[in-house]
């Protein structure tokens, strides 16, 4: 029996060195789900698929560690520390490791040798990662915090209020600093640089990886991904890589201008812009640059209003978790209708959930 263990240890030793384990990290809504596919169509490489959770995700088909929304979703899993995991982490046993890589393995083609998972919070879990894989890479994808912020907040079960989404964002990404001298092997990014020029990230990840491209398909087929709210998937190629653009960028810092010049708490977003520029300067991203030059001098000379801002702070705090709480409400109160109800009287409580949820009003001020 003992020599049978040790030569499946063996076994196991081998796979690990001939295997590789890419982990894209992120935070939610930076992009880090089309990053994850492309990386995985590049040659001996293999992403997980018809998994039927949110965006093939890994931290879905898991129950090792506890998921991001059960450490409170986008804008607050990172303040909970049980998404911050490391190599002392009490969850890192044999028999965790195990289970891990075969929930992941059964979705991977194991033909291949090169396996990528992308999961948003794997950006607080590289150290535990690393520990648990040890021939792993870390692809880091960093996003700037205004179309973060604003594109988390259309999650209305999760939504939480803009300023508690910068400081959620500096959190994350400094928590992921004090980790890095800890890495052996991490390729950053950001995802402006990234929907600039996508082949040139493109080939510098084939090369950190240990990969290269392939040739462009003469003929493709195709695949869903299940999205959030999008009941019919995301339909993408298999083999040819997914475009980006910019476009995605600019609504934002558009509707992040309009905020800031005309709303009617204007002196609240002028007071974030204010208070955490510097801040997020030091991660070479401007609160104030995407503003017109008038509306930034405004913002300059915000002084007199700190204790205002602040007020209004706290009052988006107090409107973000009664958001969450009615949306959660319903939720709970349409699962157990779709389970009683006959299916001629499930698609009007749909359309009645939708309308009570949408609250314009409310998310133009958070």
């Amino acid at each position: 029996m003992a020599g049978i263990h040790r030569r499946t240890k063996m076994s196991q030793d081998h796979e690990d060195v001939e295997r590789k384990y890419v982990f894209v990290c992120g935070l939610p809504r930076s992009g880090t789900s089309l990053l994850g596919r492309n990386i995985a169509r590049m040659k001996n490489c293999t992403g997980l698929q018809n998994t039927g959770v949110l965006e093939d995700e890994g931290g879905f088909l898991q129950d090792v560690y506890p998921t991001e929304g059960a450490c409170g979703g986008p804008g607050r899993f990172g303040f909970d520390s049980r998404a911050h995991l490391t190599e002392h982490s009490p969850l890192l046993t044999e028999e965790n490791i195990a289970r891990l890589r075969a929930s992941w393995h059964r979705y991977w083609d194991n033909r291949k040798t090169i396996f990528v998972e992308k999961t948003p919070a794997n950006l607080l879990m590289t150290r535990f990662l690393q520990a648990a894989f040890p021939n792993s890479f870390f692809v880091v994808l960093k996003r700037h915090p205004i179309a973060v912020g604003m594109a988390a907040q259309k999650w209305k079960v999760n939504v939480t209020s803009l300023a508690n989404m910068f400081e959620h964002w500096l959190h994350c990404h400094a928590l992921f600093e004090q980790d890095r001298p800890y890495l052996k092997r991490v390729y950053e990014l950001t995802y402006e640089g990234y929907v600039g020029n996508a082949h040139k990230y493109h080939k510098e990840i084939a090369a950190f990886i240990g990969t290269s491209l392939p040739e462009p398909p003469k003929n493709d087929t195709f695949r869903y991904v299940a999205q959030w709210r999008n009941p019919r998937g995301l339909r993408v190629p298999d083999q040819a890589f997914e475009e980006v653009g910019g476009a995605y960028n600019q609504k934002y810092f558009e509707r992040w201008s309009r905020l800031v010049q005309y709303s009617p708490f204007r002196v609240y977003y002028r007071y974030l812009a204010k208070m955490y520029e510097p801040r997020f300067l030091q991660h070479g991203y401007s609160l104030v640059g995407t503003l017109p030059a008038s509306t930034r001098e405004c913002v300059d000379n915000e002084n007199s209003h700190q204790v205002m801002g602040k007020a209004y702070s706290r009052l988006a705090d107090a409107v973000a978790f009664s958001a969450r709480t009615r949306a959660r409400a319903l939720g709970w109160f349409r699962e157990r209708l779709r389970k009683r109800l006959p299916e001629s009287l499930k698609a009007r409580i749909k359309h009645f959930g939708r309308r009570a949820v949408a609250n314009v009003a409310v998310t133009s001020f958070l």
